[in-house]
């Protein structure tokens, strides 16, 4: 059976889609949507096609393959077949000018490919204002958020345990962790929206895997596969008595993501001064947590708890030597890596609805990526948790 996405939300969305752009673009006349991600947050299905939305017409969406599958899935109003752009631009006379798209997201040749037949002379962004309007989730979104969180933390806390075992390698515990989320009701990926980004789950790591440099823009290292496929876990590195473990990957229910880093200490504790550290990160987490309420700047919250730290603590916080990341929290949805960021420059107000999954982390040489991760639900109480308390260091031996 094919769960779809209700009308009423497809209808809400694109309201409050046509409203910020009147707010923050009222010259606008249409906007051109190609992204599948976004095209399922519009419409409920993703397809190969394109949404057109006029200012003053009802949306279309265009899908060349699969039309059918659209119909089966999507409760959008007015979804028509195209063999090629030519299909559509008959039906589209006197357009304006210019044309906004996701310019973050669609290939040159793409746009170009577009304009031979949509003949518009300027091309601008509307990247912010999908952004801002995904940001802030609704009730439909945030129950399945809810039910990603639940998910991740019933494999973190309970399952994920019991399949270690000594010389398994990081590839071997990440095929057990892959099986045992689809096994809960994982989606099946983990979709970001970085730039020619690939990702299975996350980083599966042990020990100083944890901190190996890595081009992915996060706090974390991860040996991965290879060289050509640097994710994952690695075939190599065995686990062994003393270890830390440390898994930070994504779960996903109908698109919808949470995100969460657990860490285990395998065989025998960790020394105490690594406790204190890793405890250290938590408060941390609580702390930014806490401020999570509607009307807080993203960039105060981030400058208010890196000023905190001394700059001791500060030496291989969110990541070791020079690979530094310059956040302690990112937006989540649709993708992992969604707006806002709790980050400098980041200075719209949070609002109600909105999701962040929250990771101080700091490196540790010869031990690894201390520290956690929690996906957290904006609210006039301060952030709600919806991937679990426990504070990490799970003793498996």
């Amino acid at each position: 059976m094919i769960k779809k996405v209700p009308f009423e939300e497809l209808k809400t969305r694109m309201e409050r889609f046509r409203l910020k752009m009147d707010e923050t673009n009222p010259e606008w006349q249409i906007v051109v949507i190609f992204s599948k991600v976004n095209q399922y947050y519009f419409t409920g299905t993703m397809q190969d096609g394109m949404l057109i939305i006029p200012r003053d017409d009802e949306a279309v969406y265009w899908v060349r393959r699969s039309y059918e599958r659209a119909l089966d899935e999507s409760l959008f109003p007015r979804i028509k077949h195209m063999h090629s752009f030519r299909d559509a631009v008959a039906e589209h006379r006197n357009l304006p000018k210019a044309v906004y798209m996701e310019t973050e997201i669609v290939p040159l040749a793409l746009c170009q490919r577009f304009l031979k037949y949509f003949k518009f002379e300027d091309v601008k962004s509307a990247d912010r204002q999908i952004a801002s309007v995904r940001a802030v989730k609704s009730k439909f979104e945030l129950s399945l958020i809810e039910q990603s969180g639940r998910i991740h933390k019933k494999i973190f806390e309970e399952r994920l345990p019991e399949v270690m075992y000594e010389g398994m390698s990081e590839a071997e515990l990440g095929t057990h962790l892959f099986t045992i989320m689809i096994e809960e009701g994982h989606h099946g990926l983990s979709r970001f929206g970085m730039f020619d980004t690939d990702m299975i789950l996350g980083n599966i790591c042990f020990g100083e895997s944890s901190i190996y440099p890595t081009n992915f823009d996060g706090p974390g290292g991860n040996l991965g596969l290879s060289p050509a496929v640097p994710l994952f876990g690695n075939r190599e590195r065995r686990l062994g008595k003393g270890d830390l473990v440390f898994v930070d990957v994504g779960c996903g229910v109908d698109g919808y993501h949470t995100d969460k880093t657990m860490t285990y200490m395998f065989g025998k504790p960790l020394p105490g001064y690594v406790l204190d550290i890793h405890r250290k990160c938590v408060d941390i987490q609580n702390e930014i947590a806490s401020m999570l309420r509607p009307g807080a700047i993203p960039s105060e919250i981030y400058n208010k708890v890196m000023g905190s730290l001394s700059d001791d603590f500060l030496e291989n916080f969110m990541g070791y030597g020079s690979r530094r990341v310059k956040f302690l929290g990112h937006g989540i949805g649709l993708v992992i890596d969604e707006p806002p960021v709790i980050a400098d420059g980041f200075t719209e107000p949070l609002q109600e609805g909105m999701v962040f999954a929250i990771e101080p982390k700091k490196a540790i040489k010869g031990v690894g990526m201390v520290g956690i991760e929690n996906t957290f639900v904006v609210t006039t109480e301060g952030g709600k948790c919806v991937t679990g308390d426990h504070p990490g260091m799970i003793p498996v031996y």
